[in-house]
Parts: C-alpha cells; sequence; structure tokens
C-alpha cells in the first residue's frame, strides 16, 4: 500500500453528469485537481452510474495517465455473476472498461450474510484469489452492509481479505442496522486495515436540518461536509475516506479538509453528538442514492429522488407541493408493485416499499 498518496480517495459513484452521460470534461478536470493536489486513489464499480463509472475511469484516468501514477479500486457484485465459470469474464471485461492490466484493490462487494452464502457457493474468493496470483490483483478486500457479528464470522472464515470498506460516519457511529463502530472493531481486531465508505452519508450530512446546521456554522471551522471528513479521520485504522465528488466544489472543498484533516476538538465532537440526535428526531430516510435499487426495479422507480424530496418536506427545506413538482410525472411511486426487489440490494435496509407508499400519499 505504499503507492497510495493521502487519505481521500475518489469516489466514482457520483460524477459529474450531462444529458444522462458522464461529463468527461469536468470529471478529467477534478482528476487532475485531484492528483495535483497528492492524492491517487479511486474507487469504482461495475454497477455505478449504470456501468458508465467503469468506462469513464478508463477514459478520463487510465487513458491520460500512466498506470503507477494512480491506485484503482473495483468490486465484485454477486447481480453480474451466474456461477464460479462467469467471474473470470466478468473481472476481464472490468479491467477492459477501465483500461487498465491490474486492479490494486479488488473488493467483493456489498456483503452480507446471504450475498456471502452466494458468493462462496460460486467460489468467488477462490477465484479471486487466484487472479491476485496470476498478478491481476494487488490487495483483496470486501465492501460489507451487516451486523458486526456476520463481519467477525467472514473474516474468520477468510483470511485472504486484506481490507474491509465499512460505512462509517457520525450518525452511523452506534446504529444498530448499520452497526459502523462495532464492524469498525472487528475488523481491527482482526488486523484488517479498514477503507470508510458513506462518510457523509451520500450527501445528509452536508446537507443538515436547520438546527444541525446552526450548530457547526457557529463553530467556525469549515462546511458541514469537512466535520464528518474529520470524524472518521479521527479512526486510527482507517486508512482511506472515500467521498462521492459531482462537481468541481465538492473536489476543492474535501481537498482542503484532507490537507492533511485536523482532528475534531472537543466541542467539535460534541457537535457530531448532538447533529445525531436532531437528524434522528427528524424522521428523515437514510437513502443515501447508491441507486442500486433503481437498477433492479421493474418499473425504473426513481426511489432515491422521492426519497430525497421526502427528507426535503420531513427537514422544512421545501413544501410537499414544492417537493412533488420536482419529481418526474412517470414513473411515479404509486407505480410500485411490491415486488421487493430493491428492499434485497439495499444497503441501508430501508423499508422502500412502506416508505414509496408514504411517498405517494404525500408528494403527488
Amino acid at each position: 500500500m505504499e503507492k497510495i498518496k493521502g487519505r481521500l480517495g475518489f469516489g466514482c459513484m457520483r460524477l459529474p453528469m450531462k444529458d444522462g452521460e458522464v461529463d468527461v470534461a469536468e470529471f478529467s478536470s477534478m482528476i487532475d485537481a485531484f492528483i495535483d493536489a497528492g492524492f491517487n486513489y479511486f474507487d469504482t464499480a461495475h454497477g455505478y452510474l449504470d456501468t458508465k463509472s467503469e468506462l469513464a475511469v478508463g477514459e478520463c484516468l487510465s487513458a491520460r495517465y500512466p498506470r503507477d501514477a494512480f491506485i484503482l479500486t473495483d468490486k465484485l457484485s454477486v447481480w453480474y455473476i451466474n456461477g464460479e465459470e462467469t467471474v473470470r469474464p466478468f473481472f476481464e471485461s472490468q479491467l477492459a472498461a477501465c483500461k487498465v492490466d491490474y486492479f490494486d484493490f479488488y473488493l467483493v462487494h456489498a456483503l452480507n450474510r446471504e450475498r456471502y452464502a452466494s458468493f462462496k457457493a460460486q467460489r468467488a474468493f477462490e477465484t479471486v484469489s487466484d487472479l491476485k496470483k496470476e498478478g491481476y490483483i494487488r490487495h483483496i478486500g470486501i465492501s460489507f452492509h451487516d451486523t458486526a457479528e456476520v463481519l467477525d464470522m467472514i473474516l474468520n472464515e477468510q483470511p485472504s481479505i486484506e481490507v474491509v470498506q465499512l460505512q462509517i460516519n457520525y450518525l452511523d457511529y452506534d446504529d444498530p442496522g448499520v452497526q459502523s463502530k462495532a464492524c469498525y472493531d472487528v475488523a481491527v481486531k482482526h488486523g484488517k486495515r479498514v477503507i470508510v465508505m458513506e462518510p457523509v452519508k451520500g450527501g445528509a450530512l452536508a446537507n443538515l436540518p436547520p438546527r444541525a446546521a446552526e450548530l457547526f456554522d457557529s463553530l467556525g471551522g469549515g462546511s458541514h461536509a469537512s466535520y464528518a471528513l474529520r470524524y472518521v479521520a479521527g479512526y486510527p485504522e482507517v486508512f482511506m475516506i472515500l467521498s462521492g465528488m459531482g462537481n468541481m466544489a465538492m473536489m476543492e472543498d474535501n481537498i482542503r479538509t484532507m490537507s492533511p484533516p485536523l482532528p475534531l476538538s472537543p466541542e467539535e465532537l460534541l457537535a457530531t453528538d448532538r447533529a445525531r440526535a436532531i437528524i434522528r428526531e427528524s424522521n428523515t430516510i437514510p437513502c443515501t442514492a447508491c441507486n442500486y435499487c433503481a437498477e433492479v426495479c421493474p418499473k425504473d422507480i426513481p426511489v432515491s429522488g422521492i426519497f430525497a424530496a421526502m427528507n426535503d418536506v420531513a427537514m422544512a427545506r421545501l413544501t410537499r407541493g414544492e417537493a412533488g413538482a420536482k419529481l418526474p410525472e412517470s414513473p411515479k411511486a404509486s407505480d410500485c408493485i411490491g415486488c421487493g426487489r430493491c428492499e434485497q440490494v439495499c444497503p441501508q435496509k430501508i423499508e422502500i416499499r412502506e416508505r414509496l407508499k408514504t411517498a405517494a400519499k404525500k408528494l403527488y
């Protein structure tokens, strides 16, 4: 891991878009700014932006920089393989999309108890280990969304795992569903280094309820997102913090925060505790806009957009009418057929079907 520069990683799930496609010019400029500032870690996955993320990484990063100038992570997602014999061809298609001949990190993606069983049945860990022996992978890891107990079981059974990517932020610190701190402690117990995803909770910790925003504004220490990044930087075994940066302004703010990140003061830590309580009182939906639900929805319902509108209402940013007017006329929340596919892939374990029923009554 000696080639890694800095602790800020460029998460390529939420890239700048233009007319439904990745804005190649803007993304390239952001990559240049990121590397010029002394950072070099990039993270993608096949499903990000409906497969467009990997292709954009190939075009804007790999085709423009020598391979030793950047660290690249990709992932093996269970919903793109169907049997042991499909793992290697899928991996090879990812190398081709990203225009590289190896990945620095390759993560078995979005593990929970059920997906782990599926990966085991398809001998995914064995294939990934073979690919590492052949030089196509430098480090093997997992990204994880389940309980600390399940993580402990997986790390006991899979000694090839070197790093663990976890959802950690000050809102999920003690959440019983996410178990950020408990999962971090398990990873540390097993001697694994940690990558943090969703440090700003999909933007939720950069768009706070008014009372929480006032807490941080009174401290005068930077943007709301900066406090969230500095919070997770305080975990000693966290070597990388991913941020999904969708425009140059986000990039510049993150670079300022992480060059290098300053420890939170006792007063700032107390503010994160108070903000956590305020956010939970607002009853917002804990959606991070990963859009895994949209990838499997047979009705193409824009779930994350609907939930963002619901949260705008919950935090009194918009009236119901204003929030509803921002949504497309079709498909609507009421078009949900209740198949439950979305809930099977949701990392946040949101009861999406019930939330859509509520949205159908409140926003339309």
